[in-house]
């Protein structure tokens, strides 16, 4: 495998993604493809599947031989992208599912928007429906949290992502989106989050580890 493209609708995860890139996938060069207004156009008209072709053509046209959807918000896309390119597209917060399907019967997952929210809950009953376990499922979005990413108050992002961790009934406590892991370094209880656990999955998928 000689490049994988990563497919974000947000620059802030850029630098995550890079680092665990260059643990998890040595030999393998990365780019980055960004359409940071895909999440903010979702539901709206706009044509998300069209430009997510076009991410796609431009990373196999520069050699790509595998894409990772990085946002949770864009995951139902990656099956008809793959059918239409040829090449595997993965979904970062797969591995986050089916770890926390495994891990209990109860899973709050705790995003701060709508629309990823929805996507993850839907991603957790597909893969509690494969691994035929019954999982009871909280959709929680942390109001205002959004909003001070967007400012640059990742401090105020955190506490409040935190304050929702805190107050969850479920027994695994998910968190919908990459750019969310930040908050759960300080989180009182265990969190389970997409970044590492989806690029370990897809280095075992390459055939790649750090050792």
């Amino acid at each position: 495998m000689g490049r994988v493209a990563f497919v974000h609708t947000g620059a802030v995860v850029i630098p995550t993604f890079a680092r665990l890139a260059a643990e998890h996938l040595p030999g393998v060069e990365v780019q980055n493809l960004l359409d940071d207004k895909i999440v903010a156009d979702l539901g709206g008209g706009a044509d998300v599947a069209r430009r997510l072709a076009d991410l796609g053509d431009a990373a196999v046209a520069a050699g790509a031989e595998a894409l990772m959807f990085t946002c949770s918000s864009i995951s139902q896309y990656a099956g008809p992208l793959a059918e239409r390119l040829g090449v595997p597209v993965y979904r970062v917060d797969e591995a986050m599912a089916d770890e926390a399907v495994a891990g209990g019967g109860h899973v709050s997952v705790i995003a701060t928007l709508p629309t990823t929210v929805r996507p993850t809950a839907a991603l957790l009953r597909e893969r509690a429906e494969l691994a035929g376990r019954a999982v009871k499922i909280d959709e929680v979005v942390v109001e205002g949290a959004f909003e001070a990413a967007v400012a640059g108050d990742r401090a105020r992002h955190d506490a409040l992502v935190a304050a929702a961790i805190d107050a969850a009934s479920g027994d695994v406590i998910v968190l919908a989106q990459a750019s969310m892991a930040s908050a759960a370094e300080g989180a009182s209880r265990p969190v389970l989050t997409s970044p590492g656990s989806g690029i370990r999955r897809l280095a075992s998928h390459l055939g790649r580890s750090a050792g």
